[in-house]
């Protein structure tokens, strides 16, 4: 398939991941998913400029990837982590922190405490 060349092109490999061979029963899902990946996880394909570096969008794609509980999404995101620099001090970082927000994020919910400042992008 056309959108199986393109993932190999883009990520810089000779094979289809098992993932996306498994979207592939459903045509039109695996294009829509692969848009929306290519989008945001490696913009420079889709001619668009990053706010977030790849290491950063990869470590960021690891940390939810931990809290979904998707170990084949983990192993991934953390292989092209560790090629593009990531250290296994740094995944151990990236992991306490999620670790970490996912008590807070939890005590607080179980609470029901309001927040005490909220965001202005004006």
């Amino acid at each position: 398939a056309d959108v199986f060349a393109d993932i190999m092109q883009v990520k810089g490999i000779d094979f289809v991941p098992r993932f996306w061979r498994a979207l592939a029963v459903n045509p039109d899902h695996l294009e829509s998913v692969w848009r929306q990946l290519k989008y945001w996880m490696h913009p420079e394909a889709c001619g668009r400029e990053p706010k977030l570096d790849a290491r950063t969008r990869e470590m960021i794609a690891i940390a939810v990837s931990s809290t979904n509980g998707c170990a084949y999404c983990v192993n991934s995101h953390t292989a092209t982590a560790q090629k593009l620099g990531m250290d296994a001090a740094t995944l151990g970082e990236v992991l306490a922190i999620a670790g970490l927000f996912n008590m807070t994020n939890a005590l607080a919910d179980g609470m029901q405490i309001e927040p005490d400042v909220r965001p202005s992008f004006e």
